[in-house]
């Protein structure tokens, strides 16, 4: 049977974005393969090195929500990463062998060096009602962008500027703030806002929680994390697909050097959540939008009506555009196929307002939120009793890593005690 291994950082309570995410792919999963699921709790450092005061409260959070949404013990091995020191081991003998170079230039690095800056310039040119998208374009601009339609232009434009930011963020030493100054104000961006925002970026801490070993050699780490069970696959998104393919590299390094022990792993790709919160923006913990899935009904309720609509429907009879309303994705998501469509017609006619909209998504995502509640009381009731699974499927994923790592030894010639 094909071996499968996944793990989830514990950075708080999983919300409905994690569900459609990562979840929803493992109960399918389970039912297939043997599959390994674990909290990646030293993964979660690499980041948030300086934020442990919750961390166990996280990973207890996180071992409700999984087996509240149904993931099986009987069915899967679930474990804590930290708890089985293997995986540290091997990550070093790894580091041993993994060239610089292929870190440094791993995509997933620089994507994410480059999104914490961009995201933080973002959310504060946001906070002082400013939308880059909606600002001139450059004279160099391609021919494209005159071209195009109003919701064209918009995307085109948002393309061309994160492409800019790409090709000119970063010199060799690192963010190119004149490069950024330069291009902000072309953008038309008030000379004082463009000091202010460069300021905080040089002189803040933007940035630097990833300026560690841990943050550039992680994927090494991960690599250790899937090798040492000599997992054949690996659900990621399409974006970890890079961290896939190093692990593979990695793999075929090891073998060449020494012996044919590691597998090279292939990639289960899953569906990204296509869900956002409740602002429009990515589901986030950190923009205070997301819907988690312990919460109560009156909470749901609330933030429903708190979503965006159509920004262009200001009036109960005024026509609706379900295209860009926030309600409507959800819908799609949670409402019978049927009644959807039913929106969809009525919306567009006027022949609904948008409290009632809200109030049949709320409806249904409480339908939705129901059983995992029921089962997330009886697994509070008796935590420790749940705990007890992820130390016997911890000390039962250690018994694997402990096999690998012998014969991982054998094949270095290291001394053995």
């Amino acid at each position: 049977m094909k071996k499968v291994l996944s793990g989830m950082r514990p950075t708080g309570k999983l919300h409905l974005g994690h569900y459609l995410g990562v979840i929803k792919n493992w109960l399918q999963l389970q039912e297939k393969y043997d599959c390994k699921f674990f909290i990646a709790d030293w993964h979660a450092l690499t980041n948030k090195y300086k934020e442990t005061d919750n961390l166990k409260e996280n990973i207890r959070q996180m071992i409700i929500d999984w087996l509240s949404c149904g993931i099986d013990p009987q069915k899967v091995t679930l474990f804590i990463q930290s708890g089985v020191k293997e995986h540290a081991e091997l990550a070093l003998l790894f580091s041993m062998i993994t060239p610089k170079s292929w870190l440094e230039l791993n995509p997933s690095y620089k994507d994410l060096k480059f999104n914490l800056y961009y995201q933080y310039m973002r959310d504060f040119l946001a906070g002082k009602q400013i939308k880059i998208i909606q600002t001139p374009p450059p004279e160099s601009f391609d021919e494209a962008f005159e071209k195009a339609s109003g919701k064209q232009k918009s995307k085109i434009f948002e393309e061309y500027l994160r492409e800019s930011f790409h090709r000119a963020f970063y010199n060799q030493k690192g963010i190119d703030f004149k490069w950024l100054r330069e291009v902000l104000l072309k953008f038309g961006i008030q000379k004082k806002i463009v000091e202010e925002v460069i300021k905080n970026l040089e002189e803040g801490d933007v940035g630097k929680d990833i300026d560690t070993l841990g943050f550039l050699a992680y994927p090494v780490l991960q690599a250790a994390d899937i090798l040492i069970y000599k997992a054949d696959a690996v659900p990621v998104g399409e974006d970890q697909l890079p961290h896939i393919e190093l692990t593979r590299e990695v793999a075929r390094r090891f073998n060449n050097l020494y012996d044919e022990i590691f597998p090279e792993p292939e990639a289960i790709l899953t569906e990204a959540s296509r869900l956002p919160g409740i602002d429009g923006r990515k589901m986030s913990k950190s923009y205070n939008n997301a819907i988690y899935l312990s919460d109560n009904r009156e909470t749901v309720d609330k933030k429903v009506l708190e979503m965006k609509t159509d920004p262009k429907r200001i009036r109960r009879n005024d026509p609706g555009n379900p295209e860009v309303c926030i309600v409507f994705r959800y819908h799609q998501i949670f409402t019978d196929q049927e009644k959807v469509k039913d929106i969809d017609t009525k919306c567009r006619k006027a022949e609904i307002g948008c409290v009632d909209c809200k109030k049949i998504l709320a409806e249904n995502l409480n339908k939705f939120l129901d059983p995992i509640r029921e089962r997330r009381k009886e697994i509070e009731k008796d935590l420790p009793k749940y705990e007890r699974v992820f130390q016997e499927g911890t000390e039962k994923a250690r018994a694997i890593a402990s096999e690998t790592m012998l014969e991982v030894r054998k094949a270095m010639k290291l001394w053995e005690f």
